[in-house]
């Protein structure tokens, strides 16, 4: 199993305190964060009255960041799409994603979005640290970067 060691450097220099009683910048430390790990320099935003969506791309997937809003109870997941729907031998395929988010996925997750099997991580604003950040943004990326390409080899239909 990998250990996964998010590069925490430039989000905790920005604050070691949560965010919900530092006063800190959330979007500025996940730009932060982002820019850290974006290869291709790929990175957009898009602003809306739901909050900010980034997206960058992370070796061969693309890699989402919401953030419905700054209060305590808005919400902040990250998400990478690994392969399409319908797939070959799709029990096996479900067995295998269950299996993997048992051990091997950490606070992220194998989950199943507009025929899409994605990878996420979701939880609220509140007590959310830069650590916490730079982590879940680099677990997802990187469980997403690491299966995709297998998966679609064992189960894709294209």
């Amino acid at each position: 199993m990998v250990n996964y060691q998010p590069d925490l450097e430039t989000a905790q220099s920005l604050s070691g305190e949560d965010l919900g009683t530092s006063g800190m910048n959330i979007i500025e430390v996940i730009e932060t964060v982002i820019d850290s790990l974006d290869q291709t320099d790929s990175a957009m935003v898009s602003e809306t009255d739901g909050g900010h969506v980034w997206k960058f791309k992370y070796g061969s997937v693309e890699v989402f960041v919401q953030l419905t809003g700054t209060t305590e109870e808005d919400t902040f997941t990250v998400w990478s799409t690994v392969m399409n729907l319908p797939a070959k031998n799709e029990p096996d395929l479900m067995r295998k994603l269950l299996e993997m988010n048992w051990m091997n996925t950490f606070e992220a997750h194998f989950g199943i979005f507009n025929n899409q099997i994605t990878v996420l991580s979701s939880r609220t604003v509140a007590e959310l640290s830069p650590g916490e950040i730079s982590r879940l943004i680099t677990i997802v990326a990187t469980i997403a970067d690491e299966n995709d390409d297998a998966l679609r080899a064992e189960f894709g239909q294209e």
